[in-house]
């Protein structure tokens, strides 16, 4: 079995709602609740739900760069909190992180050649002409002319900053990529370019990947594995080809049939708020086969055979 590169130990993350003048704290915003994820060497996973469903913030969970509220990220199976300083060190370069937004996650004054050697210099990986050399190879991987080396993020489209992103991230040889909506920003012919690049890079270095979007189809391109998330909860997880030919949990039926276009699928009522959650299932109050047991019930997130994982009393 590869090694778990990291993982969410029922993992949950609330932030306070405040309101008023003294701007005290009046709930919580429930936007991850008990996760629990494992991201395997050279292995890809796929997380798709709807916009606000809490995939950007379990990817900042999954980096440390939020605390959890309960729970804990694993690294190669030591909790982040209890990391020495050498091990800390050793995540930033073995897990790096692709923003949505290219432009915003660059320094606008810095040079692309300034951009991408950046980790380089802060983890003496390279310096003077091996530095020089560096650059040029992973510009080069990322299909980005040399030509490019002394242009700032203004002079740069969508695409071509996404790929000195790219660029960046694979600087320090990483183990693993977290891909927080990397192609939301951009237009489809350029996404499709990017995807077809994490492709190859995935299958040739052997990377781990976790791609998150609400795009299911990019995610199925991508990913071996599929993990699907609604109001900060993953409900069903299943290898890509057995979750696209028949998804268990009705919301992932619903996300389905969009992805085809299919506007029969639209789920009924309002989506609830993860400030005040339904009672039971949290699904429940748009889903067609709820009963009395997914009102008074909460259904855990169980393994119904064949790796499958399934949060539903209905299903199968």
């Amino acid at each position: 079995m590869p090694q778990t590169i990291l993982e969410a130990r029922r993992l949950t993350k609330r932030f306070p709602v405040r309101a008023g003048l003294l701007r005290r704290a009046t709930g919580l915003v429930h936007a991850v609740e008990d996760v629990e994820v494992a991201i395997p060497a050279g292995r890809s996973l796929g997380l798709v739900g709807e916009s606000g469903c809490g995939k950007s913030t379990l990817a900042r969970l999954l980096v440390g760069l939020l605390e959890p509220t309960d729970g804990e990220v694993a690294f190669h199976g030591q909790p982040l909190a209890r990391l020495t300083k050498p091990a800390r060190r050793q995540l930033r370069r073995e897990v790096q992180l692709i923003f949505q937004d290219p432009a915003a996650s660059v320094n606008p004054r810095m040079r692309v050649e300034e951009i991408v050697a950046e980790p380089l210099v802060i983890h003496r990986l390279a310096r003077g002409a091996r530095l020089d050399q560096r650059v040029d190879e992973l510009l080069q991987t990322v299909q980005l002319l040399p030509a490019l080396r002394r242009r700032r993020p203004k002079d740069l489209s969508g695409g071509e900053c996404q790929r000195v992103g790219i660029a960046r991230a694979l600087a320090t040889d990483p183990a693993l990529l977290i891909c927080d909506e990397p192609i939301a920003s951009l237009d489809v012919s350029v996404g499709a370019q990017i995807l077809t690049l994490l492709k190859r890079l995935t299958e040739t270095r052997g990377l781990a990947l976790l791609f998150i979007s609400h795009d299911l189809r990019a995610v199925s391109y991508l990913c071996e594995t599929i993990a699907v998330m609604y109001l900060g909860r993953i409900v069903e997880q299943a290898s890509t080809p057995a979750l696209l030919e028949r998804p268990w949990h009705p919301y992932t039926e619903l996300l389905l049939r969009s992805a085809s276009l299919d506007l029969t699928a639209a789920p009924t009522g309002e989506r609830p708020s993860n400030v005040h959650p339904p009672s039971g299932c949290w699904f429940r109050t748009r889903c067609p086969l709820a009963e009395t047991v997914c009102e008074r019930d909460d259904p855990a997130l169980l393994e119904k055979g064949g790796g499958r994982l399934v949060a539903c009393h209905k299903r199968p």
